[in-house]
């Protein structure tokens, strides 16, 4: 196996944490690029939202269309399950972003409610490399397998098996500015209803 795309995932989480605990404790240069980021997050994590509601509506119109046709036209459609299976996909990958960004998919409850000071940056720092290196990794093999499925087609929709694959990688990029957004500006919505 060849190890050298982890060295890299792992030093590159690891200088984007250290770049991103720099960024958020300070004002002037550092508060620049912290309203930068945070810029560029909402473009980035809206557009996800966005595509990832277009992607669940497709998904559902698909769907529906597979119920008419079957039931109503006996004749079933050879696209629709295809179309529907590649938009969940699609959906969930553009989702983490999202959640990511909440601070609703991995978050650490109990050791960020019993924390606090350097403790609770150091647990928060933490989870955010473990985070950068599994999106890096998820970067790295969607990105290989894209490449690799690209002259297989999807049975029922005739497009090349990698725009499915695509979504991996895309999702990834999309997941990392929501993860260090959230470390930079951290909302905890979900701590505060949670019993």
């Amino acid at each position: 196996m060849n190890v050298l795309p982890l060295q890299v995932t792992v030093a590159a989480s690891l200088a984007a944490v250290a770049i991103a605990l720099w960024a958020g404790s300070g004002g002037g240069a550092r508060g620049l690029v912290r309203a930068a980021f945070l810029r560029l997050d909402r473009v980035a994590t809206g557009l996800a939202a966005l595509l990832a509601c277009a992607a669940l509506a497709t998904a559902f119109f698909a769907g529906l269309w597979q119920v008419v046709a079957r039931f109503a036209t006996e004749t079933p459609s050879v696209w629709s399950e295809a179309l529907v299976r590649t938009a969940l996909v699609w959906m969930a990958y553009l989702g983490v972003a999202v959640a990511l960004r909440a601070g609703a998919l991995v978050s650490i409850d109990v050791a960020h409610r019993y924390t606090s000071g350097p403790l609770r940056r150091a647990v928060e720092a933490a989870s955010l490399a473990c985070t950068l290196s599994f999106m890096g990794v998820m970067f790295w093999f969607g990105w290989t397998m894209a490449g690799r499925v690209q002259f297989q087609e999807m049975a029922g929709l005739e497009v090349s098996m990698s725009w499915g694959y695509a979504a991996i990688p895309l999702g990834a990029i999309f997941a990392v500015v929501g993860a260090i957004a959230h470390f930079l500006d951290r909302r905890n919505e979900e701590l505060e209803s949670a019993v």
